[in-house]
């Protein structure tokens, strides 16, 4: 069994060496909390190394529709097709919303509440062949338009890649390399340009 689970071990460590990574992914997310159940789209896009934008459009179809937007920061663990990531962002939509009455015992029922709100997110991700599976937990502070001060949902993302990183790299030094040139700035212009100093 110990040999099996160092074998395991040796795959893992190997194969995200040769891992494909992704500029950009999109695909369909489902979420679960206390309320409700959502199904949504996902999209991420690379901004940096190991920094990500993820947009997310979820609803029930009935009473809750909320828009997200998150600054994620990923981190490997033993491979570079496992990685942990954490992050924060904004949240606005329509939502229903329950307020509890002390005096009388009651909950009063409504929807169609604009909200706004903060999101964090810790999740895990995994890439294998040309798809992103993650599973998350996203907590919700309210802000605006709901009488529930914090709501958390979980959520199972699957994500297909669009664009793998060294072709969106490719792609950004090619745009650079027309930026150059179209500004007319040759090589020994920008080495010179390191060396003088401004007065």
């Amino acid at each position: 069994m110990q040999r099996l689970f160092y074998a395991f071990l040796l795959i893992l460590i190997t194969q995200g060496a040769i891992a494909q990574h992704y500029g950009n992914a999109l695909g369909l997310r489902l979420g679960n909390s206390n309320f409700n159940r959502t199904v949504g789209m996902s999209y991420q896009h690379r901004v940096q190394k190991n920094l990500t934008l993820e947009g997310i459009l979820q609803s029930d179809f009935s009473r809750n529709t909320t828009v997200h937007l998150l600054v994620e920061r990923h981190r490997p663990i033993l491979s570079k097709r496992l990685n942990y990531y954490y992050g924060t962002g904004l949240a606005l939509g329509r939502e229903e919303s329950f307020f509890k009455n002390e005096q009388d015992k009651t909950i009063t029922h409504t929807y169609g509440n604009g909200t706004f709100g903060v999101d964090f997110i810790l999740g895990l991700e995994f890439t294998v062949v040309k798809t992103v599976l993650s599973l998350d937990y996203k907590p919700n502070v309210n802000l605006m338009g709901r009488s529930e001060f914090f709501r958390g949902q979980t959520g199972f993302t699957a994500r297909m890649v669009l664009t793998k990183s060294k072709e969106q790299k490719r792609k950004q030094r090619q745009k650079a390399k027309a930026r150059r040139k179209a500004s007319g700035e040759s090589f020994s212009d920008r080495f010179n340009s390191l060396f003088n100093t401004k007065n």
